[in-house]
């Protein structure tokens, strides 16, 4: 069964925007309309990463919305996110939901490819993130998506589709027009000089769609 809280405005961190407001960023992220926070850190500092993931956790918990980490299955247990994101060189779907168990979330990066995200559906998926679709400045050697495959994945997929890469307020419309359950921002959030209305209009364009 569909969770339906995977739907909205998906917030993913980004160490050099956060470095020095990092909590009080993800508080206006959240005051903004963000469903989720993704945690994406590819330190190694341990201690550190897992701090910062109980700032969350916590954050999330007063504003009811998701918080999912990325990549580490390990820092997911620790700090009991509601889930993990995993790509294609991480470890693998079965190796996460044993770990997690039933009840978290797991998403998979399918980039722009609708056979990896039939895949991860059959593996028992609860989300497919596609992208990019748009230039990045995160990742400008992601691969790039066409809009017409958010259609082709509905048509296909009985779980969310996620959009990835470059997405802005100003170009949001037609990700989630195509049928895009939930679009994934990260600079256009956190790079803004006011977060909370950066959430607050990428939020809008849902209502309005």
């Amino acid at each position: 069964m569909t969770d339906p809280r995977l739907s909205g405005l998906y917030a993913i961190t980004d160490a050099n925007l956060l470095a020095n407001n990092f909590t009080d960023a993800i508080e206006q992220a959240l005051q903004g309309g963000c469903r989720i926070i993704q945690y994406r850190d590819k330190s190694t500092d341990h201690d550190h990463r897992l701090q910062q993931a109980h700032i969350i956790r916590q954050l999330c918990d007063q504003h009811q919305c998701l918080f999912i980490v990325n990549d580490d299955i390990e820092l997911a247990k620790a700090c009991n996110a509601d889930g993990v994101h995993i790509g294609k060189d991480d470890q693998q779907l079965t190796t996460a939901r044993k770990r997690l168990g039933d009840k978290k979330i797991i998403g998979v990066s399918c980039y722009n490819q609708i056979e990896l995200a039939l895949a991860a559906e059959q593996a028992g998926a609860d989300y497919v993130a596609f992208g990019a679709f748009f230039s990045s400045s995160i990742k400008p050697e992601a691969t790039n998506a066409p809009i017409a495959l958010i259609s082709q994945a509905k048509n296909q997929l009985q779980i969310p589709v996620c959009c990835i890469g470059g997405i802005t307020a100003n170009n949001a419309s037609a990700l989630i027009e195509a049928g895009s359950d939930m679009i994934a921002v990260i600079s256009d959030i956190f790079a803004s000089d006011d977060i909370k209305q950066s959430s607050q209009m990428l939020n809008k364009l849902f209502k309005r769609v």
